[in-house]
């Protein structure tokens, strides 16, 4: 274990501190643990397929323009049916993956 001087008020700490203990700066950053990083990746990832599938949807509603007045009142009612699925299958998706990444922040000790 090393001393270093702190940057800010010149106090030698230790280089594994992750505050100086003299004025409070913070001398390095917290890093995640392996399951608080695949947690952030699934909710980014998450995320990300979501708003692919969203427009991947509203790209095949778009292309039903032919048929009867009814067909496309049909096509009208279910497409926004489907987009309220697809926007609290999101939200639940999000509460959840959101709180996995919340609680596995890294703390300080």
């Amino acid at each position: 274990m090393a001393l270093v001087a702190c940057p800010e008020c010149e106090h030698e700490v230790s280089d594994s501190a992750l505050k100086c203990s003299q004025c409070g700066k913070q001398l390095r950053k917290l890093k995640r643990g392996a399951f608080g990083k695949l947690c952030k990746w699934s909710f980014i990832l998450f995320n990300v397929l979501m708003i692919v599938w969203l427009f991947s949807y509203w790209g095949d509603l778009g292309s039903m323009t032919s048929g009867s007045e009814a067909e496309k009142a049909g096509a009208a009612v279910g497409g926004a049916l489907g987009t309220g699925m697809i926007v609290t299958t999101w939200a639940f998706g999000d509460i959840i993956l959101g709180l996995f990444v919340l609680f596995t922040r890294p703390k300080e000790a």
